[in-house]
């Protein structure tokens, strides 16, 4: 596994964390604001990955 597959896996976990706390705080700004980062964080690194692929 590259440094690269791990930092995305490692993304990919803290959107799963950050989507179960959000079910059990769903009015908390805060955390739906720090989850909108990870979201955004990995959307980049994917969109970067199927450019590079392609």
């Amino acid at each position: 596994m590259t440094h690269r597959e791990s930092g995305t896996d490692a993304l990919r976990q803290s959107m799963v964390d950050y989507l179960m706390r959000i079910i059990g705080l769903p009015d908390d700004e805060e955390l739906a604001r720090e989850a909108d980062e990870v979201v955004r964080a990995l959307d980049g690194r994917l969109s970067t990955g199927r450019h590079a692929a392609a």
